[in-house]
């Protein structure tokens, strides 16, 4: 089964203005989603890793992305198609909650 990334993106004022019966219908779907395999977790601080020519690793503290609003988690979850990963990212917190949720269809490596 193809599988996909998510990338969710949100803050806690808007997680704050969402109803609170919203919220946790959608912590039930992450529930069911975890429940089916997916593997999911909370967004901490993340590092920059380069090794440049493979001529020695640097690491920096901080994103490269930028975004409106700041990574809140990630998943890895299977779909049959693009549609149906939508529908189940559209059920999950960030989507619900005033922010965005990024779904990346994952390619088989050569």
């Amino acid at each position: 089964m193809p599988k996909f990334v998510t990338i969710g993106y949100g803050d806690q004022a808007g997680y704050d203005r969402t109803d609170a019966s919203v919220r946790d219908a959608a912590h039930a779907h992450d529930d069911g989603l975890r429940g089916a395999g997916a593997d999911m977790g909370i967004a901490d601080s993340p590092v920059q890793v380069r090794n440049t020519d493979g001529h020695g690793v640097t690491v920096e503290r901080g994103s490269f992305m930028a975004s409106a609003l700041p990574v809140a988690g990630f998943a890895l979850i299977e779909a049959a198609t693009l549609e149906e990963a939508v529908e189940l990212a559209a059920k999950t917190p960030c989507a619900v909650a005033h922010g965005v949720v990024e779904v990346w269809p994952l390619r088989d490596t050569p």
